[in-house]
């Protein structure tokens, strides 16, 4: 199933002893409908307020209902800050997570002299400007396979840092910039990382070659801020044949209110 979340409200995806969870509101909802206790297993676990305008979900149930029974059951019994926009069944081969081949997540930055209420928790917001351009330029030292240690958070599991970034590209379009980043898979605060360091390039307060030097010291504390998990959003999750899925959905506010391409050759506005 593919689900959508405000995540301003949510302690992440995962299950916690103590806060609110996409992962728990989401089995509870599940196996109501099913009528049987249900696992549901996510493809990118999101931290706390990290949105997601397409994750991916699979669960294993012996309960037989139409598809859109399954829609309109799940999302009677969710709160109003996740639903669940498709639901398909598929062969038991298939996993959320360890099929997937390809995630993709948008950062938004709001550059404004006044703080912004109605965005205040769907995007990065800044009080000065910053040049998407130059940001754009530094990021493309990123893409590649590398060692991504100086981007990833002092608690992250995973067991290997090597990550391979497909596509980083950084849109402007007046006051707004939204970051685009695909890779076959991120480590615990990457993207914010990412954002991090770009912010500082586009600010004029690091060198172009700065995000280079930074991957190069395998160091997370040559990195800088940790960007604000406000701006961040999971827009793609791609599977290799034969699962065929429906497709990302991009994050859709401010000048990118009617949708646009989350490809890898997005252009510069």
């Amino acid at each position: 199933m593919g689900v959508e979340y405000d995540g301003a409200d949510f302690y992440g995806w995962q299950v916690q002893k103590d806060g609110r969870s996409v992962q728990a509101c989401l089995e509870q909802a599940v196996s109501l409908v099913a009528d049987e206790s249900v696992r549901v297993h996510c493809a990118g676990r999101t931290d706390t307020g990290v949105h997601a305008t397409a994750q991916v979900a699979h669960f294993d149930t012996r309960a037989h209902r139409p598809e859109h029974n399954w829609i309109l059951g799940i999302n009677s019994a969710l709160p109003r800050d996740a639903a669940v926009t498709w639901a398909l069944q598929v062969s038991g081969e298939f996993h959320a997570r360890f099929s997937a081949v390809e995630r993709a997540y948008s950062y938004l930055i709001l550059c404004d002299r006044a703080r912004t209420a109605l965005y205040r928790e769907r995007v990065c917001w800044r009080p000065g400007s910053l040049d998407g351009e130059r940001m754009d330029r530094a990021a493309q030292a990123l893409v590649g396979t590398h060692d991504f240690s100086a981007f990833r958070a002092a608690g992250c599991q995973a067991k290997s840092p090597i990550r391979t970034v497909h596509s980083l590209r950084v849109q402007q379009r007046g006051p707004w910039l939204r970051i685009d980043v695909r890779a076959n898979a991120f480590l615990q605060h990457m993207v914010r990382n990412l954002a991090g360091v770009l912010m500082a390039v586009g600010a004029g307060e690091a060198e172009l070659d700065w995000p280079a030097q930074v991957l190069a010291t395998r160091d997370r504390t040559r990195g800088g801020m940790t960007a604000p998990a406000a701006g961040l959003y999971l827009v793609d999750i791609h599977y290799p044949p034969p699962h065929r899925l429906p497709p990302g959905v991009p994050v859709r506010l401010g000048p990118w209110a009617s949708g646009d391409s989350v490809g890898p050759h997005t252009k510069l506005v």
